[in-house]
């Protein structure tokens, strides 16, 4: 019975991915192709490299110890894939999306992250021309590591309190959505500083024509997280229990 529920909640997923595919595409929060100066896109593809060693790592261990946390697994990365292929358009004529990367590394930790989210960064740049092959080491980096880093980190820290599992996963996928957009901005502030202010002032301006889009849209990504915590948390219990996630009832 808890089988055919995984499978129903994997097939929701991948079905609202296949709607997502056939957006239509727009300049979004991924840096596009062609936008980096070619040694920017290089120096970040070698920083994502020692965290993509060890996200591979990870996950290969964890499927050598337990083969059924592959379920788990595909599922956050069709997470990543979902919620970061919806683009929403922003006043500022540019596009936000949530990035989906808080509740792989909630459940594996963010180097894992790195690797399903590059998959994913892949498969948009080839198939939705959402991002760029040239910049994917930058999009990985501020998408599938800083993000990720920041959300485990929170969760981590949060949990060793007595604030609420559901407010502390919340804040965790929210402020981790939001850390990536601050990131990005930094990351095309240093490609491209302001005449007047340089890195600094144009980093401000690149956050502003995120943010008014990407603020009420970390809020829907902490929501929507906290709402598959708690159906694996139904559904999925021995799966959780087998990647050693501490279960709500089970904590208090």
């Amino acid at each position: 019975m808890k089988n055919q529920k995984i499978s129903w909640l994997a097939k929701a997923v991948y079905a609202a991915a296949a709607i997502l595919a056939v957006a239509p595409t727009a300049n979004a929060m991924h840096i596009m192709e062609g936008y980096l100066p070619p040694a920017f896109c290089i120096a970040w593809g070698i920083v994502c490299l020692p965290f993509l060693v060890f996200g591979f790592r990870s996950l290969n261990r964890r499927v050598q110890e337990n083969r059924r946390s592959i379920t788990l697994i595909a599922m956050a990365g069709a997470f990543v894939f979902v919620l970061s292929s919806l683009k929403i358009p922003s006043v500022t004529g540019s596009c936000s999306h949530m990035t989906g990367t808080g509740l792989g590394a909630i459940l594996f930790g963010p180097c894992a992250v790195s690797v399903l989210g590059i998959i994913v960064l892949i498969f948009q740049a080839v198939l939705l021309a959402h991002g760029g092959l040239t910049t994917l080491g930058a999009n990985c980096f501020s998408m599938a590591i800083a993000g990720p880093i920041l959300s485990w980190l929170i969760y981590k820290g949060l949990s060793k309190t007595r604030i609420n599992r559901r407010i502390t996963v919340f804040l965790a996928a929210s402020l981790g959505d939001l850390f990536t957009y601050c990131v990005t901005s930094v990351q095309l502030a240093l490609a491209y500083p302001s005449a007047q202010g340089g890195v600094t002032a144009s980093a401000v301006k690149f956050l502003g024509i995120f943010a008014p889009t990407q603020l009420p849209l970390a809020v829907i990504e902490g929501i929507l997280t906290v709402v598959v915590v708690i159906a694996l948390e139904s559904f999925a219990k021995s799966e959780l229990k087998a990647i050693d996630f501490e279960i709500e009832e089970e904590k208090e």
